[in-house]
């Protein structure tokens, strides 16, 4: 594979980027995309080398690489003054750590309560998109899912839900460079209508009276630290918005790539229905095989190298999470699922180091249920061939935008 002449936003490297990520690994770990200034990062070693130099590479937002067809890739600023608002899983350092205390500990609080409600969720979901014999599995079940719990978390009507849910997918649609023409101002639009939501949401809550002595909510947690001056009113707007518009992405991506997996291979559904307590297990491979955020970026704060290449300060990299998960230096036989991987190597699904997913516990809490609800509901499962599933494109997400699934003995 010819890495200098191949096409990122090409329609089958977007749909398999398996080949992709194998070249990339064997031939350049640290590869440069031609006429831009982001570099791929692909392998297990140096990916996990890139994740731990945060003095060199800033979590921070700053650009995302564009698709342009007909002409190179470009880089879409998203910090031209260098004075951006970074919060949570943009954020480095002290003011990361800073808004992980304030979050991490309200959701471990809240996951811990929450396994009924889920499992009722999941059930009246699926009796609601079941159609006869028939269920769009990632629009039904994975996309609603997520942003259902996330605004039962947030305390945020559920009424809200599927307007919520369409602006965080417009909103992550801008970060996976791939924008039809004209579809920009929508998607600019959908971002500040979130903003909007996420800013009328903490206002309206700071300025209520007789707050709860024991924040119940995270909008009440936000709100709580504001008043205390831990973070800023803007800080608690934005940490919403990305809890909104970025907390249901890995989650969708995994319920669905993991019922995806099931579907397709028969002997595999009658062992998991035979062996439930493999389910974690199971999702833990799904995660590596089909990582639900593909990269995430670093911003290069100063001259430096990684993996032998030369990396310009004011450069970008993208650390694909689900190349280092498929390499063979990390996992023996890496493409295959395999229940007794050692538990001790984690993959990289949830990213890793300091900005380890915040919400992982949360997400395998509605996998775990979503996908226990499939095998009990069904005798089996299988796609549909007249309606063949489909992927985002996307070089930041790895999630499903249709799975149509036949289902048995329902």
């Amino acid at each position: 594979m010819d890495l200098d002449a191949l096409d990122l936003f090409d329609a089958a490297v977007l749909d398999d980027p398996t080949p992709l990520y194998r070249a990339l690994r064997e031939n350049a770990p640290v590869h440069r995309v031609p006429g831009t200034d982001f570099f791929l990062v692909a392998s297990w070693d140096t990916v996990a080398e890139a994740a731990r130099r945060t003095t060199e590479f800033s979590s921070h937002l700053t650009g995302v690489l564009v698709d342009r067809p007909g002409a190179a890739p470009t880089t879409f600023d998203l910090d031209a003054t260098g004075q951006g608002l970074h919060v949570l899983a943009t954020a480095d350092g002290d003011v990361h750590s800073a808004h992980r205390g304030i979050v991490g500990p309200a959701l471990a609080k809240r996951v811990r309560a929450l396994g009924p409600w889920v499992n009722a969720l999941v059930e009246r979901l699926w009796f609601e998109e079941l159609d006869g014999d028939r269920i769009d599995w990632a629009t039904g079940i994975a996309d609603r899912l997520p942003l259902a719990l996330i605004a039962e978390l947030a305390g945020l009507p559920g009424a809200d839900v599927p307007r919520l849910l369409t602006l965080a997918y417009d909103s992550t649609e801008m970060l996976g460079g791939v924008v039809a023409e004209g579809r920009m101002p929508a998607l600019i639009s959908s971002a500040a209508e979130l903003a909007h939501y996420c800013y009328l949401a903490v206002t309206g809550a700071t300025q209520r009276t007789g707050a709860p002595d024991s924040p119940q909510t995270l909008l009440d947690v936000l709100v709580a630290a504001v008043r205390a001056g831990t973070i800023d009113e803007p800080q608690a707007v934005l940490i919403l918005v990305q809890l909104i518009g970025a907390g249901g992405e890995s989650t969708a991506g995994l319920i669905a790539s993991a019922a995806r997996l099931l579907a397709t291979d028969p002997g595999l559904q009658a062992h998991m229905r035979e062996r439930p307590d493999l389910i974690p297990a199971f999702l833990d491979e799904a995660l590596r095989l089909e990582s639900p955020f593909r990269g995430h970026h670093r911003h290069v704060l100063v001259d430096t190298r990684l993996g032998g290449v030369d990396l310009p300060a004011g450069s970008h990299l993208l650390l694909l999470w689900g190349a280092a998960n498929r390499d063979p230096v990390a996992y023996p036989d890496p493409d295959v699922l395999a229940f007794d991987r050692p538990r001790g190597r984690a993959h990289a699904a949830f990213g890793a180091g300091a900005h380890f997913c915040i919400g992982s516990a949360l997400a395998r809490l509605e996998a775990t249920a979503a996908i226990t609800l499939l095998l009990e509901r069904t005798e089996r499962f299988g796609l549909i061939d007249a309606e063949p599933p489909r992927w985002v494109p996307s070089l930041f997400v790895r999630r499903h935008a249709t799975l149509p699934l036949r289902v048995i003995g329902h």
